[in-house]
Parts: structure tokens; C-alpha cells; sequence
């Protein structure tokens, strides 16, 4: 019922008011308000070079192509909130405020739409592809730019950029590689432990503590199936500890140091197989599954890449009141990720468009909302006007949501693409299939 007042409202004011800026409407505890804001995001910033193809031309030259088209955006599709956020705030924003169509297609992982886009450059369909903008980000972005299926440089051309510290290696570089324009930031993540705080009274804060806990409730733990992400990050978290730190690890891929180093944390895996969920014969196929075991009280631990999807799903009433989060003491990944454009895509102006709106601190604060999503916004606060700083600052943290500050103090980097495609595939062999 509250998402159909919301879109009744979007509607009415859409009437009144014959048309909105994107910084007039924003999201706020689960209700809309009027944001008075200067409006922003009306030219490229200064000195940026236009995207391919569009030599010469304007932002406002970008807007008037987009007038009337069609966006397939495929990304994951496994949280029902974040669908809902697309489907419903952003699909409808870019509607009201530009007469595009935003059809969110949902993903079970990036291979679909990487798989989709490879085989219509295969059969030369060079244009009239039918992927529009995708949710990218780390070993799935290397792949797309170095198989030339991603359209660029672009990004930096949206007005939205502006707010942006392209100055920060965690944006400009995309585990490790560089962005160069091929994909405009979209949010950020840190890793964080879920845990109910009713049945876990005190969280083991190390990962021998972790592992003392498992042993000791049999059952009562598991983690995704790699390559699942989240899955995928956990192991990469035991990897580290058992390499003793990520340090030996950063820079290009090594095979020999990986063969090396990836042994401690094998057999750390397999000593916690038996403990696990169902004694380790099967894991979760993927976050989603991970979600519904937490939620049944099937397990007493959750995880994830997003540090306030666990106060989202108490506010949404899909986790239990007690729920919390914490960070090892030794740190957890952190990183950014991307929507980018495949080579072929008919409607570039269009997905261009979305992507500055998804930079506009309109939907930076509305994605940033516990009871929306409760992304962590990836626009610099110090680059925003005074108005827009005090917005952000008073963003709730929900009930389970760690300090900005705590989160900091906490990062870790991510590695570059190979090794997580290593790590993932040696998981397959030296773990799931022993």
C-alpha cells in the first residue's frame, strides 16, 4: 500500500506541477517531500570531452535524442527492494522528467547479459543491440572492456560527474582497472556480518573466532556458493586471514603466489565443511537463498556487500528487530560499483541520461534511504552544495547500520579481476568438489 501512495503522489505532482526536476523529488521515509534545491545537472562539466558519436554536441543535444526511447537495464535481480527502487522511483522519475522507458530486466548473475551481448557481436549485430545499460562492476566490467562490448568514454561527460571524486582510486579504478569513462559510478559497498543479536549475543570479531564459532554450533552457518558475490567476497575474507593479509595478494595475478598462498585457505574451508548448514553437502545457490535461511531462523549469521541491507530488511519486516551488523577487526572489502553501456546499444542517450539521474542527489539520497535500499552514496559530500551536504549527513543509518565512520576505518581493497576469477574456480575444485 505505501509504494501505490508513493506513486499516486508522484503522479499528482506530476499534474499540478507539470513536470519536476530531477533534484525536486526525493524519497524520505518511505514518503515524498518537495526539495527545494537549486536545479542542477543542466550542462557537462567543464572541459569534458563529448562521448563518442556525439562529437560537438550538448547535454541538452544528449536529452533531446532521448526523448521517447527505451532502456533495457539488466541487472541482478535478487533483492525484491532494490527491484522495487528501479522499478518504481527511478523507472518512473526518468518517465515524468524525460519520456524514457525504463525496463528493468532482472539477472541472476552478469554472465547472462555478458553471454547475450558477446553472441550479438559474434553474429555482427554491431547495432540494434538489446541490452541498453547494465549493473556492473569488478571482474565482469574486465571482461566486457576487454572484449570490446562496452561503449565509452562517456561517463565523465554527465553533469552528475561533477559531484564525483574521480580523484579516489576506489571510483576511478574498478578492481583494479581503470574506468577511463567506460561506466559511470552507481553506489558503494562494504562487506558486513549479519547476526541476531537474540541468538548470538556477542559476534566473533576475527576469523579464528569465526571459525571457533562454527565448530561450536554445528549447523548454524553457511555462506553462497561461489561465484555468487557475496559468497565470493566471504571466501576471499578467509583467504586473506589464511594468506596472512591481502598484501601478497594486490597487483597483477601471480599464479605462483596464488598457489601458494590459496593452499591455508582451502584447507581452512574444508576444516569448516562439516560444521556448516547442512553439514556442508550443499550451500546456498545464491544471496538470495542466504536472505530466506536468515529470515526462517534456519541460521544465526547473514552477510553482505551492502552495509545497510540488513536495517532495510528490518524496516521492511523481512528481518527480525534484533538483527546487527559488525566488521572483523581486521578489516572488510570494500569497493564501488558501476552502470555501463554495451558497444551496440541503439538508445546510448537514453542510458546516458538514466545514468546521470542515478547520480543526481535526488536519487543518491533516495537510494540511500533504509526503507528504499540503503546504498551507500557514491557522490563526494565535499563537492555537493552546503544544502545537499546537510541532506546527506542526516541520512538515517538504520537499526543495523554501522558509523560511517567505523565502516572507514575498516576498509580493505579489493584485488583485480584475475584473482577473484582464481579464487572462485579454485574454491569449485578444492572445496565444493572434495
Amino acid at each position: 500500500m505505501k509504494k501505490i501512495l508513493i506513486l499516486l503522489l508522484l503522479f499528482l505532482l506530476a499534474a499540478c506541477g507539470g513536470g519536476t526536476s530531477e533534484d525536486e523529488l526525493v524519497f524520505d521515509g518511505g514518503g515524498m517531500v518537495q526539495d527545494q534545491a537549486t536545479p542542477i545537472f543542466e550542462t557537462a562539466p567543464e572541459g569534458a570531452a563529448a562521448p563518442p558519436g556525439y562529437e560537438g554536441q550538448t547535454w541538452a543535444d544528449i536529452l533531446a535524442e532521448a526523448d521517447g526511447q527505451t532502456v533495457n537495464f539488466y541487472m541482478w535481480g535478487g533483492s525484491d527492494l532494490i527491484n522495487s527502487w528501479v522499478t518504481g522511483y527511478v523507472a518512473t522519475a526518468v518517465r515524468q522528467q524525460y519520456n524514457i522507458t525504463l525496463n528493468m530486466v532482472p539477472v541472476s548473475d552478469a554472465p547472462e547479459y555478458i553471454n547475450k551481448v558477446l553472441g550479438e557481436k559474434e553474429a555482427g549485430r554491431d547495432t540494434g543491440g538489446s541490452v541498453d545499460l547494465v549493473w556492473i562492476n569488478g571482474e565482469n566490467f574486465r571482461t566486457m572492456r576487454q572484449g570490446d562490448l562496452l561503449y565509452g568514454n562517456w561517463s565523465q561527460f554527465l553533469p552528475g560527474s561533477a559531484y564525483v571524486n574521480w580523484d579516489d582510486p576506489s571510483v576511478a579504478n574498478d578492481f583494479g582497472f581503470p574506468v577511463d569513462g567506460y561506466e559511470a559510478p552507481y553506489g558503494k559497498a562494504q562487506f558486513v556480518m549479519i547476526y541476531d543479536s537474540a541468538r548470538v549475543a556477542e559476534p566473533p570479531r576475527t576469523i579464528p573466532a569465526l571459525v571457533a564459532w562454527i565448530k561450536a554450533n554445528p549447523g548454524q552457518f553457511t555462506y553462497a556458493a561461489p561465484p555468487d558475490f557475496t559468497g565470493s567476497v566471504f571466501v576471499r575474507h578467509i583467504c586473506y586471514h589464511a594468506a596472512g593479509g591481502y598484501e601478497t595478494l594486490l597487483g597483477e595475478f601471480d599464479q605462483a603466489v596464488f598457489a601458494e598462498k590459496s593452499a591455508a585457505c582451502w584447507q581452512l574451508l574444508n576444516e569448516i565443511e562439516p560444521f556448516l548448514w547442512r553439514e556442508g553437502q550443499t550451500y546456498p545457490e545464491n544471496r538470495t537463498r542466504q536472505i530466506d535461511l536468515f529470515a526462517n531462523g534456519e541460521v544465526s549469521f547473514d552477510m553482505a556487500y551492502n552495509p545497510a541491507e540488513a536495517s532495510s530488511l528490518v524496516e521492511n519486516g523481512r528481518y527480525p528487530q534484533t538483527t546487527r551488523t559488525f566488521v572483523f577487526d581486521g578489516g572488510t572489502i570494500a569497493n564501488t560499483h558501476y552502470v555501463a553501456i554495451p558497444y551496440n546499444s541503439d538508445h546510448k542517450a537514453a542510458a546516458m541520461v538514466v545514468a546521470n539521474f542515478l547520480l543526481s542527489p535526488a536519487a543518491q539520497l533516495s537510494k540511500a534511504q533504509p526503507e528504499n535500499w540503503g546504498d551507500l552514496p557514491v557522490l563526494d559530500p565535499a563537492l555537493l552544495p552546503a544544502d545537499r551536504q546537510a541532506q546527506f549527513a542526516a541520512i538515517p543509518r538504520g537499526v543495523a547500520t554501522l558509523s560511517t565512520e567505523e565502516l572507514a576505518a575498516a576498509r580493505l581493497p579489493e584485488l583485480q579481476a584475475p584473482w577473484l576469477t582464481a579464487f572462485e574456480q579454485g574454491w569449485q575444485e578444492w572445496v565444493l568438489q572434495r
